[in-house]
């Protein structure tokens, strides 16, 4: 059935291959990721990504900052756009927030951290 001259070698395996394909699944959801980053000590950042173009950052970082009493930027990242951060740790309310106010659906919601 084979030719003892042929070598078969066998197709490349990627592991990873799986991951990639979700990867490229999650983008076409519009997922907005909710994480914590820890600073020194007890200090911690929330950071908000993903949120449409079509928001505007700057009004509700405005009314996150009023809503939860902390202080918090919009940052430009090269790879990420721009990402909203709040002093402390406000992933709960953030996402509750973002569903009591209409701009996410809670499904598109993903909280990240500990």
């Amino acid at each position: 059935m084979s030719d003892p001259d042929v070598v078969q070698i066998p197709s490349a395996f990627d592991p990873f291959a799986d991951a990639n394909a979700e990867d490229s699944g999650a983008v076409a959801k519009d997922y907005v990721h909710i994480r914590i980053q820890q600073r020194n000590g007890r200090k911690s950042l929330t950071t908000v990504q993903g949120l449409k173009k079509e928001f505007s950052y700057n009004k509700i970082l405005k009314d996150l900052k009023k809503e939860f009493c902390c202080n918090g930027t919009v940052v430009q990242d090269p790879e990420l756009g721009q990402v909203i951060q709040l002093q402390g740790d406000q992933r709960k309310n953030v996402s509750t927030f973002l569903v009591q106010a209409g701009i996410v659906k809670k499904e598109n919601i993903k909280i990240h951290g500990f």
